[in-house]
C-alpha cells in the first residue's frame, strides 16, 4: 500500500501539491479559452475577407 502520510512534511506537502494543481488546471483553462477566442476571431476574419 502507499504511504500517503508524510508525517511532519504532510502539512507543507499537500497544500503545495493543491496549489499546483489549481495554477495549472487555470492555465490549460485560459489556454483553451484564448485558442476558442483566436479560432472564432478567425472564422470571422476569412468571412468578411472580400473575395480576391
Amino acid at each position: 500500500m502507499i504511504d500517503l502520510d508524510m508525517s511532519p512534511y504532510g502539512a507543507f506537502v499537500w497544500p503545495a501539491w493543491a496549489i499546483s494543481a489549481v495554477v495549472l488546471a487555470a492555465l490549460a483553462a485560459r489556454v483553451l479559452l484564448t485558442a476558442r477566442r483566436w479560432s472564432a476571431d478567425l472564422k470571422r476574419l476569412e468571412t468578411d475577407r472580400p473575395e480576391a
